[in-house]
């Protein structure tokens, strides 16, 4: 199955070096190159793409923007993935509230930004772990002490003991591989443990789980 993915960025070369990637992959197609966010709503409504990669910052219509817009389309199918600098983080709960799939740094090595790319496009959150990392420490900072107290934590007691750990391990922001090789189990039975997780917890995506976890101060910003 062929991905069908649109880049909104307006850096031309950041674009077109994305695009080139992109291309040597056979599973995915990039369907449109746009610059502003104004263009990548309207070629998202036109062209209808698995996934939209948008930059947090163009003209006329921030990515963030842009992005709020395509997700709030009634019957939207369209993923969005957005693209980031170490310094937009205070831009990063927004979208994850407006639900967008995952977060990614620029500087990411091809390859990996490839391989988020299609877990992207599957339906599953990603967000680079510093990112991830410096996300959780902003927002638990903003919280009262009270609020992050486990025992408040709605839903916790229906988690096993394992998937409490695979929960802390999330919230480091380790990927499922990595939290496999640690647990020495294979990725489906981690896969598993995150989809009873979210399930019981009634959160939409492992990013959500580690904002979760954080909100409730099962995990800390500093720890693994």
């Amino acid at each position: 199955m062929t991905l069908r993915i649109l880049l909104a960025d307006d850096h031309a070369m950041f674009r077109s070096g994305l695009r080139a990637v992109l291309e040597t992959q056979p599973d995915l197609e990039c369907v449109a190159e746009v610059e502003d966010g104004r263009a990548a709503v309207a070629e998202t409504a036109r062209l209808l793409p698995d996934l939209a990669i948008l930059d947090v910052r163009m003209p006329k219509q921030d990515g963030l923007a842009a992005a709020e817009t395509i997700l709030a389309q009634p019957g939207n199918t369209t993923r969005v993935l957005m693209l980031t600098t170490y310094d937009s983080d205070e831009y990063v709960y927004r979208a994850l509230s407006a639900g967008v799939s995952g977060f990614l740094l620029k500087s990411l090595p091809p390859e990996e930004m490839v391989s988020a790319i299609r877990v992207a496009a599957r339906g599953d959150a990603v967000v680079d772990p510093s990112v991830t990392r410096r996300l959780a420490a902003r927002f638990a900072a903003a919280l009262a002490p009270a609020a992050r107290n486990p025992d408040v934590a709605p839903g916790i007691d229906r988690l096993t003991a394992r998937e409490r750990e695979v929960l802390l391990l999330v919230a480091a922001g380790h990927t499922n591989a990595e939290i496999g090789a640690r647990l020495f189990v294979g990725d489906e039975t981690v896969k598993t443990h995150v989809s009873r997780i979210l399930a019981k917890l009634g959160l939409r995506d492992r990013v959500h789980a580690a904002l979760y976890a954080y909100r409730y101060g099962l995990a800390r910003p500093d720890g693994d």
